[in-house]
């Protein structure tokens, strides 16, 4: 008997509403429902538009239930956001982006109330602007008031399966992207909350992937003329850990690049690796299925291509990725680097123009046109993951024979050639739809049709074919790394 689920995917630019259907030993994908997610500016605040993005779950679950119907639904989005609900169960206001600008400059800040060593040996999460725990601290600040009359927060996930069923619940993988959860417990962790005078109030009980089931409400069900109950599954809600449960690894040891907007490099640990070498890669401990640490960096990844593309179509100059990709490749190798993580590359805007000022700034040679800035950017990233394969390397005394690309990444051809040749090692890129074939995973682990996560790991490599890079001119890009460690160290 086929068992069929639907995952709900959010990424950066886009959401997905994917049918999943599963025989005994392989999984097929059908996608019924594609939309948007842009982000909305609104007098100098950047938000969801979390109203439409509701609207567009429920033409999921329509045009789901038309294809030939469910059992049950998942959804995953990137981490740290949250909406705040009030005493009478009803959102406060949109969700407040991660793009946006209220966090700056307030890591550092915190460091006065929790010193940094101490705050990373709490949480084992890297340190950045956007996490949850600075979103708050923020909220603190500037706009008490809105803690004050917050009775709950949902992480989206959660807030999403909030609107469809009226439950609430905190699913773990998408909890610890906050920098908030105990790194030993795995629960809320007093010590920040007392430190950054965040209530804790707000927080709710912590559940494992797969273990809270709810069901849509009457009204949703009505609305999207569904006769049978059907399920709420709460997955891995940060899609990092939804890609990282379907890596079609065949041992435990394995590492892993989930290459999208963001790129998440890391592997998989039983226990967390929380000391003095993670603390100075600021590298991440984050929660994941079965009670496994993913331990990874974030990096800006295909957002600078897809960013860079958005700003010459607003100038007039209408460029394919296939374009990009074909004008890197014409341009001259290796004439200059940029640290993706430099923090001028994370907002919206004119990243070619931040890209020649970098290079300008550190003394290189100023790329000018689009395949150079280009070859400049898919460069940096290939040597940027090289840099972080070898600490993680050093951090868990482990080596790796390839590495897994996923997402959506595993598309472009030139940067997997350009990540296997700077790293060394063969890339086996595969699946595409990491994040949606994990989410899926969950959703069949909840209901015993899939007994653990190896399982579901080998019925994905089953499912799905790979594609291999080998390096090549691994002496070039050894020199070429020799410079971009002093352009960006």
């Amino acid at each position: 008997m086929i068992k069929r689920v639907l995952a709900i995917d959010f990424g950066a630019s886009g959401g997905r509403a994917i049918l999943g259907s599963f025989d005994g030993e392989k999984i097929t994908l059908e996608e019924v429902h594609r939309f948007t997610n842009d982000p909305v500016t609104v007098n100098g605040t950047v938000y969801w538009d979390v109203l439409r993005l509701f609207h567009e779950i429920k033409q999921g679950i329509i045009k789901a239930n038309a294809a030939g119907g469910f059992d049950s639904v998942g959804i995953d989005t990137w981490g740290v956001d949250f909406g705040l609900i009030d005493g009478e169960g009803k959102l406060m206001e949109n969700p407040v982006h991660y793009r946006d600008l209220r966090t700056k400059g307030l890591v550092e800040d915190s460091f006065n109330l929790l010193p940094k060593e101490k705050f990373y040996n709490l949480t084992g999460i890297q340190f950045m602007e956007l996490n949850t725990v600075f979103q708050l601290y923020s909220l603190k600040k500037y706009r008490p008031h809105m803690l004050e009359r917050a009775e709950s927060i949902l992480f989206m996930p959660d807030l999403f399966a909030y609107m469809l069923t009226g439950e609430k619940a905190t699913e773990y993988s998408i909890a610890t992207t906050s920098q908030l959860v105990d790194i030993n417990t795995h629960d809320w962790c007093d010590e920040v909350f007392d430190k950054l005078g965040i209530p804790k109030r707000l927080m709710g009980k912590i559940s494992l992937p797969g273990t809270v089931i709810r069901k849509l409400s009457d009204e949703v069900k009505a609305e999207c003329g569904l006769d049978e109950d059907k399920k709420v599954i709460s997955v891995c809600g940060h899609d990092t850990q939804s890609a990282i449960t379907a890596v079609p690894a065949e041992s435990e040891d394995f590492i892993f690049l989930s290459s999208g907007t963001w790129s998440l490099f890391g592997t998989e640990l039983d226990t967390p690796i929380v000391n003095e070498k993670s603390l100075e890669m600021n590298i991440t401990n984050e929660g994941g299925c079965e009670g496994k640490t993913g331990f990874l960096k974030n990096i800006i990844g295909l957002w600078l291509i897809q960013e860079s593309r958005r700003h010459w179509g607003r100038h007039g100059e209408n460029y394919s990725y296939a374009d990009l990709e074909k004008l890197a490749l014409e341009a001259e190798p290796f004439k200059c680097f940029i640290d993706p993580d430099s923090p001028e590359f994370t907002p919206m805007g004119d990243i070619p123009g931040r890209v020649r000022e970098y290079c300008r700034r550190t003394g290189q040679f100023v790329p000018e046109t689009a395949g150079e800035i280009m070859r400049c950017i898919y460069e940096s990233l290939a040597m940027k993951y090289r840099m972080t394969f070898d600490k993680i390397k050093d951090c868990t005394g482990k080596d790796y024979p390839c590495i897994h690309v996923i997402g959506g990444g595993v598309k472009d051809g030139l940067l997997c050639r350009m990540t296997a040749s700077s790293c060394g090692v063969t890339v086996k890129a595969g699946p595409i739809e990491a994040t949606v074939l994990g989410n899926i995973a969950v959703q069949l682990l909840a209901q015993d049709c899939v007994k653990t996560v190896a399982e579901a790991r080998k019925i994905i490599a089953n499912s799905e074919s790979l594609k291999i890079f080998d390096p090549v001119d691994s002496d070039a890009w050894s020199k070429a790394y020799e410079r971009f460690l002093k352009v960006t160290e």
